[in-house]
């Protein structure tokens, strides 16, 4: 694999190129999802993912983090969850068109030929069994389980990560504090992934894939399940190295590299940077206008969205429902921004009262 190639690649696994650059991507998918579904174009993208693989893996660096026990299912993970998000736009693709020429949908179609549990689904489900349970056997023999020795406090290993579905909230970790990090974001992804479809309760489109009669509700859960869970895994799976450094999938893990963050809050910018004088004394003074930020993004955003671009929706929700809604939709865009505003400013802090212990 050519270096200038491999350097390319390292310079553009940024985070903040990953996430503003996967958004966009989602962005293209959802608009010419109808050319992408098809199968000649799903063939070969999915050539073009096991070429680029295996070119990779020619790059010692690259082979070294992707073979590891604990990565191999990752790398597992990235093709089917492309695989079966190819599938659903597909669906969706088809049956919007069936629908517009007046044609049943492939689960209108498919409901009608009903088969038996016994004996059909049970076949299915102990051929899937034997092939799981052989499958398990061999990857048990073919890779060593990731046990290490007993935990001990003079012998920390580094990096030193969280299992790889906890690793998205220790990479959010890096830019709120755990209170937030731990509980509040991960429960507001959650729960406004489960409340878009239910607060947007469109009487169509439900029992079969279709993006024509939700296609926010789509989009969203698509950006909020791709681009805010699954990319801060693979970040810290496969570009957080020793000391927690970022590192590019063809780059070495040198343990010597430091990365020097001075970290600044919207209080510095403001009273230091901006009106060149020292921090107020007073915690109400000096964390103002960071408060007046969060106000401002909680109270005054959704007015403005209500009557510019979510004006339909306010109309046909109505003002609770609305509320509810703006209220998971902005807890979710604040996550990019303030990843965007951490890599680019060192922005740690929106609001940092450290008298009380309330930090945003």
């Amino acid at each position: 694999m050519p270096e200038a190639l491999k350097n390319l690649v390292d310079a553009l696994s940024r985070p903040e190129i990953l996430i503003l650059g996967g958004i966009v991507l989602v962005a293209l998918v959802i608009r010419f999802r109808r050319f992408l579904g098809q199968t000649s174009v799903g063939a070969g993208l999915l050539v073009a993912f096991v070429v680029a693989f295996a070119a990779s893996m020619t790059d010692k660096d690259f082979r070294l983090i992707v073979t590891k026990s604990d990565n191999v299912p990752i790398v597992g993970m990235i093709p089917i969850v492309g695989f079966f998000t190819w599938l659903a736009l597909r669906r969706m693709s088809r049956n919007d068109d069936a629908a517009r020429r007046g044609e049943p949908t492939f689960e209108a179609k498919e409901s009608k030929s009903r088969v038996f549990v016994w004996p059909d689904l049970v076949y299915s489900e102990l051929i899937c069994l034997v092939v799981v349970t052989v499958g398990l056997f061999v990857w048990s023999i073919l890779l060593q389980a990731p046990i290490e020795e007993a935990a001990s406090p003079s012998r920390t290993p580094n990096p030193s990560k969280a299992p790889w579905y906890f690793l998205g909230l220790q990479e959010l970790l890096i830019y709120y504090d755990p209170w937030i990090a731990g509980v509040l974001v991960p429960g507001f992804i959650i729960g406004g992934l489960m409340a878009v479809p239910f607060l947007d309760r469109n009487p169509k489109g439900s029992g079969y894939f279709t993006f024509a009669e939700r296609p926010f509700a789509i989009s969203f859960f698509l950006l909020g399940f791709l681009i805010l869970w699954l990319v801060p895994i693979l970040i810290g799976v496969f570009l957080r190295g020793p000391n927690q450094a970022l590192f590019g999938p063809y780059e070495y893990w040198d343990h010597n590299k430091v990365e020097a963050i001075v970290n600044v809050n919207v209080s510095d910018l403001f009273w230091i940077r901006l009106l060149g004088r020292p921090l107020p004394d007073h915690w109400l003074v000096r964390e103002l206008p960071g408060l007046a930020l969060v106000g401002g993004f909680l109270f005054v955003v959704p007015v403005l969205l209500a009557r510019t671009v979510f004006r339909s929706f306010y109309d046909r929700m109505g003002a609770v429902r609305y509320g509810i809604f703006i209220f998971f939709f902005l807890s979710t865009v604040a996550i990019p921004i303030k990843m965007i505003a951490r890599w680019t400013m060192n922005l740690k802090y929106v609001v940092n009262i450290t008298e009380y212990f309330f930090n945003i």
